[in-house]
């Protein structure tokens, strides 16, 4: 039985995008904020100091990698955007990590994401590893959920 201090083990990682199932993905990176650091000189007792003060906040790309399947559905989306149609293509979206017995473990969701990149595979005859394509997604807003 698992304790509340346990560490999460994903085991698989969900994209539903409007509320309907859009990919399984085996990978994710890049889910994260930062904010830009701004140096201002002050006085402080008579000498000159810097002090760092928080700047603009900037969400960082999302990253997903799967193993490729006849899902088209991050390939249609992409699309959109590649044919200029971006305010039909921001979407709502949640990504759920998923545990050992398939049950969400974390969940995130995001406002206004879209694919900003989409990457085949690379191909490789003498490889026992899986095909694998990328998704890169970027979003506006982002909140966890559990």
């Amino acid at each position: 039985m698992a304790r509340e201090s346990d560490f999460l083990l994903g085991f698989g990682f969900t994209l539903e995008v409007q509320g309907q199932l859009t990919g399984v993905f085996q990978e994710i990176s890049g889910l994260g904020s930062e904010n830009e650091v701004v140096e201002q000189k002050i006085m402080q007792n008579g000498k000159e100091v810097i002090q760092k003060v928080p700047g603009r906040l900037k969400f960082t790309d999302v990253t997903l990698k799967a193993g490729i399947t006849k899902n088209l559905e991050i390939w249609n989306w992409r699309k959109m955007v590649e044919e200029g149609k971006i305010m039909s293509a921001r979407k709502n979206a949640m990504i759920t990590a998923l545990d050992r017995a398939g049950q969400p473990s974390a969940q995130w969701t995001f406002v206004n994401m879209w694919p900003s990149k989409v990457s085949g595979p690379q191909f490789q005859a003498d490889s026992n590893s899986f095909v694998m394509e990328e998704v890169t997604l970027t979003f506006e807003n982002y909140k966890r959920e559990m």
